[in-house]
């Protein structure tokens, strides 16, 4: 049987943009996609650790070192500049899957897998 599991999550990333006249996703550093064992296009979950909002969305590939965490269309204006978000992937496996979960600096810099 197929169920949802976590498969990555980036924890306690500080959104870096918000655009609402972008037409959606989130951009996120090409190295923390990588880190986390996420891919351009999957479903996240993404949590605001400041308000408290939940949304969905997929994944952009964004410049890769440059710590970007953009929020990008109508989600802009749930999640703004500044907060403290928790990017959560989720996908199917009929097995147990060990996620890949890692913390980043205030500076969106990747420091240890947790």
């Amino acid at each position: 049987m197929l169920r949802e599991v976590l498969l990555g999550k980036i924890h306690k990333a500080t959104v870096t943009q918000a655009d609402v006249a972008y037409i959606g996703s989130i951009t996120i550093d090409a190295d923390l996609i990588e880190k986390a064992g996420l891919w351009p296009g999957q479903k996240v979950l993404v949590v605001s650790n400041t308000s408290g909002a939940r949304l969905e969305t997929y994944i952009l590939e964004g410049e890769r070192n440059t710590g970007i965490i953009g929020i990008n269309g109508a989600a802009a204006h749930l999640i703004k500049t500044g907060e403290e978000v928790i990017i959560i992937g989720f996908g199917f496996s009929e097995t147990p899957v060990e996620p890949k979960c890692i913390l980043v600096s205030d500076k969106n810099r990747f420091m240890e897998y947790l």
